[in-house]
């Protein structure tokens, strides 16, 4: 998860068990946008084999449908499924099995991608097979549920960035509430530990343009005053941004329901 930087450095910021895993939320993110439901990433699912989740291992109370439940809703009334990118911790969750049938979880949504990232993922380069699962993808067309975005505007108070240091196009929501711009980091920043620039993912294909990407964007997100919602951080959901003597860190931590 922190590629070049030794263990005993960010062993400290994220401590790592006895199997050497460290703990990574999957927070997706619910907009409410007029008459639009709007899902943002759908996390890992739980649809692999027992030896795909003896890699990764699941803990803790949270599900996607629980959590919607909790909050008043139900899957049927998602209206979009925003997809950052197809690997399998973002993408897990959009697809269920029922019977021997793969099927999409949001069966009244519209699931977006792009179609630079959607090439990519359908064939997969070496490096990031594993990331890309057919079971994850490959359904979604075969629903007739898939639309492509192709522009930088996807709803009124909704815009989109596209990064590819961590895969080809990833997709970076930027949403306007109450007069903020929140930023949905998925995997540019997983965790408020990722924010040094060196501090990139090993699972990143091209490191170099990751960190001329982040360094870019925080630099904006320092000026305008962004908030930074992390997809994977454990502990914190979000933070704006200041100089310091290190350079670029956090500035305010909190929950978005506090805003």
């Amino acid at each position: 998860m922190f590629g070049v930087v030794p263990k005993s450095i960010w062993n400290k910021l994220q401590p790592a068990d006895e199997k050497n895993l460290c703990t990574w939320a999957l927070r997706c993110l619910l907009i409410e946008d007029n008459n639009r439901l709007i899902l943002i990433d759908t996390g890992i699912g739980n649809k692999q084999d027992s030896k795909f989740f003896s890699h990764y291992y699941l803990h803790g109370e949270a599900t996607l449908e629980n959590s919607l439940a909790k909050r008043g809703f139900h899957p049927n009334d998602i209206t979009d499924v925003f997809l950052t990118h197809l690997h399998f911790d973002h993408v897990g969750g959009a697809i269920v099995k029922k019977g021997e049938k793969l099927v999409p979880a949001f069966s009244n949504a519209v699931y977006w991608s792009n179609q630079k990232h959607w090439d990519h993922a359908i064939k997969p380069n070496a490096r990031e097979k594993a990331s890309f699962l057919s079971d994850n993808i490959l359904p979604i067309q075969e629903s007739g549920q898939l639309k492509f975005i192709e522009s930088s505007k996807f709803t009124e108070n909704i815009n989109v960035r596209t990064v590819s240091g961590h895969t080809e196009s990833m997709m970076l929501p930027e949403i306007r509430y109450r007069n903020r711009t929140i930023i949905y980091m998925a995997d540019l920043l997983p965790s408020i530990s990722h924010l040094p620039l060196p501090y990139i993912m090993a699972y990143d294909i091209e490191p170099l343009k990751t960190l001329e990407e982040k360094k870019g964007f925080l630099k904006q997100a320092a000026e305008e005053d962004y908030i930074l919602f992390f997809e994977h951080d454990p502990k914190f959901e979000c933070c704006t941004i200041q100089e310091t003597d290190k350079g670029l860190r956090e500035k305010d931590t909190f929950r978005l329901e506090e805003l």
